[in-house]
């Protein structure tokens, strides 16, 4: 009970003598401090609100606007053509004021208007700048004269020292696509899939959907589109995320990997403080809006970032929610069964990495067992919750993020390096079933060698914002913190630091039964190879290289519910955060163009017929991940249209065959956005193992990829056991070879590494 006194502020009780009052200072101290960071955080958000919100002016532009005006009135000019004399006689106060000083005030309300109204033409000016994404399909190099200006005029209106959401309010909505083009689009993407008889009935179905019923949703979702914000992403969230029934540990979150070859330190409590401590640094960053806008030419939307600390998704009956807090100054951990709150400020200040390390390792070493019921938890958390079981509920969802200190040792070692990855995400993806914490925003795994990791819950963002911190968060952690010749964090340890609180729990023993768990935990048994190729740099559009190796090993004989030969319905995603509040889109990779490149690869024709039909698949692919970045795509459409043919009652045989066909291949890259933060040239064991993610389809693969530096490939791929026909490390097989024939095709004279050639490459970093 020595916490719960901790948190009391003060004592009094009744006695013949009076009220005896008690106050603990202490107390008392840390409520004062923690009420003036609050208070803090909330001027530094008033003040960022105000340099967002006259972005890309700025506000002491007001201050230049209201002496030019004043000046030019004292050279015995009048620039409001008459509007000043106007405002005067109408100032409500010209009573009580000098001739002179009502023309100061009417002059000063004068340049106000005319600051806002400037403020107002600049945003709409680079809002349409904005709109314009004509360069994107431009050839590489050939930049039109209406692109250098378009490219001009955005330097110009896009300001100076932006914050991370100073252009919220300038990104241009998402456009509706017409009905007629998205059906088009459709029907060329399942061609390749289909037989005549097949793509004949689906065109009839969809000219007959074209014509009648596809006007009239399309009337409501133009309507939507000029109301809200985004056309797309609140049902996005709504319907494919927070209203899944399905367990999110598979099925919806994702998971990112450490260093592949380095682990800085393989003290457990020491590599906690550091990564525990930068995302502390990044939360600063994020909460103070200092981090850089992500731009590829154009500034991408930022919304996503708002919820990644203090977040939770609340599970429902019908739909869960998405709750955020604006601050927690604590998170949540879990070791050996037991959960723990872990305070990480002292005096309204972070606790330094080497502070974070001694909690932790208060935790390691407490021998306490866990209450009944309490190791298995994090399996059973959807029900409703009373007294001590909900204050400690509330405690873990309220926490900044969730942190597991795993006793298992995982990365890439032993005898059979390959096995041991495959170990390592499978524990990032799911670990035991209840030792994460998967509603949580983000759950950070840190394992007993040192080894890091991270789960996301998928409905509040996607992944390459997570994967935006999570590339912080390792720079920072090996090239700014770093650590001291034993391998601790650097720095001192302030010895009067409350210990960690002991969370409560009070468990029945229906809930404790023990044919619950393994009932649970049977349902996501998964195949999660990792597969990393490396190759030499050779010149050719790499991305669209890439991307076209994956139907190719569909095409070799292994595909979900097609015969060999075959080639299936294949989801790559895309983003459209060009847009405000944009998420993603459906790039369909598989098109007549790759299979027509494919079956040549297949069919021995030669090199130069084949390289013909790889430049045309690539550009065809290219094309499509354009269209679907800027708007364009097909699927968000088509889901947009089905919601509202829901929401009248109306049945649509096109929209449901169309929204019913089952993805067999999921991909997705997750390229490095921060490439500064690593120096691959000189320091090139820093590679990252990237992340992945679970199959869509129970008879399907996931497939996730990164691109690191020049010279290497690494790829998750996942599958379900309880599909016979699915085997994760036979389709990387096929990748792999895949990868060789087209390496082969593109350059006849470059030598593929050899195993002894990887082998030593690894040895030497």
């Amino acid at each position: 009970m020595a916490e719960a006194h901790q948190a009391v502020a003060f004592q009094f009780t009744v006695t013949p003598e009076g009220i005896d009052l008690q106050l603990s200072h202490q107390a008392l101290t840390e409520i004062y401090l923690s009420g003036l960071r609050s208070w803090k955080k909330k001027l530094i958000r008033l003040k960022n609100g105000v340099i967002t919100g006259v972005y890309p002016a700025s506000p002491s532009s007001w201050l230049f606007v209201v002496i030019a005006i004043l000046a030019t009135m004292y050279m015995r000019s009048d620039p409001s053509m008459g509007l000043i004399a106007k405002i005067q006689e109408h100032l409500p106060v010209s009573q009580s004021l000098s001739a002179q000083c009502q023309t100061v005030v009417s002059a000063v309300l004068f340049s106000t208007l005319l600051w806002f109204s400037l403020i107002f033409t600049m945003r709409m000016c680079l809002k349409q700048l904005l709109s314009y994404h004509r360069w994107m399909f431009e050839q590489r190099g050939k930049m039109s004269n209406t692109t250098k200006v378009w490219v001009a005029l955005v330097r110009i209106f896009s300001g100076r020292q932006p914050l991370l959401y100073s252009y919220q309010g300038s990104l241009p909505n998402q456009p509706v696509p017409a009905v007629k083009d998205t059906v088009k689009r459709y029907l060329e993407s399942v061609r390749p899939l289909t037989t005549p008889d097949e793509f004949e009935r689906m065109a009839s179905l969809a000219t007959q959907f074209e014509s009648s019923l596809g006007n009239r949703l399309q009337w409501y979702l133009k309507l939507k589109a000029l109301w809200a914000s985004n056309y797309v992403s609140d049902w996005w969230e709504e319907y494919i995320y927070l209203r899944g029934r399905s367990p999110i540990m598979v099925n919806s979150n994702y998971y990112g990997m450490d260093f592949l070859y380095v682990t800085p330190t393989p003290i457990q409590a020491a590599r906690a403080g550091n990564t525990l401590h930068a995302f502390l640094m990044y939360r600063r960053k994020l909460n103070r809006e200092e981090l850089k806008p992500v731009s590829t030419v154009i500034p991408l939307c930022a919304a996503q970032c708002e919820r990644m600390f203090n977040t939770t998704r609340t599970p429902g009956e019908e739909t869960d929610t998405v709750q955020h807090w604006q601050d927690s100054d604590y998170v949540a951990v879990y070791h050996r069964g037991r959960y723990f709150r872990l305070r990480m400020y002292s005096s309204s200040r972070p606790l330094s990495p080497r502070e974070i390390e001694s909690q932790l390792q208060r935790i390691l070493d407490d021998p306490s067992p866990p209450s009944p019921g309490e190791e298995k938890l994090g399996a059973l958390t959807a029900g409703d919750s009373l007294g001590v079981n909900k204050r400690s509920l509330d405690c873990i969802e309220k926490a900044a993020f969730f942190v597991t200190l795993d006793d298992d040792e995982q990365g890439m070692m032993g005898e059979d390096p390959a096995a041991s990855l495959d170990r390592y995400a499978k524990s990032l993806l799911h670990g035991k079933c209840y030792d994460r914490w998967f509603d949580k925003s983000f759950s950070v795994v840190i394992y007993k060698n040192g080894k890091i990791g991270l789960n996301a819950e998928h409905s509040w963002a996607d992944a390459p914002v997570v994967a935006h911190l999570w590339e912080y968060v390792l720079a920072t952690d090996s090239f700014q913190l770093g650590y001291n010749e034993e391998g601790h964090c650097k720095g001192e340890v302030d010895a009067s630091l409350p210990r960690p609180q002991r969370l409560s729990w009070d468990i029945t023993p229906e809930v404790n039964h023990p044919s619950i768990l393994p009932f649970i935990y049977s349902s996501i048994h998964l195949s999660v190879y990792y597969l990393s190729y490396p190759f030499s740099s050779f010149n050719y559009p790499f991305t669209s290289f890439e991307n076209l190796s994956l139907p190719i090993g569909i095409f070799s004989g292994h595909c979900n519910t097609h015969d060999r030969g075959m080639f299936c319905l294949t989801y790559e995603a895309s983003m459209t955060r060009l847009f405000r509040e944009g998420r993603t889109e459906t790039v369909r990779s598989c098109s007549n163009e790759s299979c027509a490149f494919i079956k040549a690869l297949e069919g021995g024709e030669v090199g130069k017929v084949c390289r013909r039909l790889l430049r045309q698949a690539s550009e065809k692919h290219q094309n499509l991940y354009k269209h679907a970045m800027t708007g364009a795509g097909i699927d968000r459409h088509l889901f947009c249209l089905y919601v509202v043919s829901k929401y009248l009652g109306v049945d649509s045989p096109f929209l449901k065959e169309v929204l019913s066909e089952p993805w067999h291949l999921s991909t997705s890259q997750t390229p490095v956005q921060q490439v500064e933060l690593f120096d691959m040239v000189n320091h090139p064991e820093y590679v990252s193992c990237g992340g992945g993610f679970g199959p869509v389809a129970d008879d399907g693969y996931g497939v996730s990829y990164t691109i690191m530096g020049e010279n290497m490939m690494n790829f998750h791929i996942s599958c379900k056991h309880s599909c016979s026909q699915t085997s994760s490390h036979k389709y990387g097989g096929q990748i792999r070879q895949a990868l060789r024939d087209m390496l082969q095709l593109l350059c006849p004279d470059q030598r593929e590494p050899s195993r002894t050639d990887q082998s030593q490459t690894k040895k030497d970093l």
